[in-house]
């Protein structure tokens, strides 16, 4: 199944409740420093799905923001050249201003470039 034809709801939907069916460990709490950039400072919880594999063998990744946590509210696809790494984060329960913040400390970084995709299960998957 592809979200390009139409199913970008199920498409939430699905995600939402990946997000729902697995613990959220934040193994990065807000205010704590990246383990490698110590410049680098996270602006929200950060941490992984427990029992869930992403790209890079880890949980997938997520961050938590201040509503609810049980609503996937966005998701993002980020580019790391120097790494040569692609990703997708999942943000839970995290209010626009909160995403803005995200993008921001990811652009602060001067090298990963962030692709936001905005919605959120509970509207999108609404629709359907």
């Amino acid at each position: 199944m592809t979200a390009t034809g139409g199913d970008r709801a199920g498409l939430w939907a699905q995600i939402g409740a990946l997000l729902r069916s697995h613990r959220a460990v934040v193994d990065r709490p807000i205010g704590s420093t990246h383990p490698e950039h110590d410049w680098m400072v996270y602006p929200l919880d950060y941490g992984y799905l427990e029992g869930t594999s992403a790209v890079d063998g880890d949980g997938v990744d997520v961050f938590l923001g201040s509503a609810d946590r049980a609503t996937l509210t966005a998701a993002a696809v980020t580019f790391d050249p120097f790494k040569h790494d692609v990703e997708v984060k999942l943000f839970a329960g995290c209010t626009p201003d909160e995403v803005r913040v995200v993008a921001e400390f990811w652009d602060r970084t001067g090298t990963v470039h962030t692709f936001v995709l905005p919605g959120t299960d509970a509207t999108v998957g609404a629709a359907s």
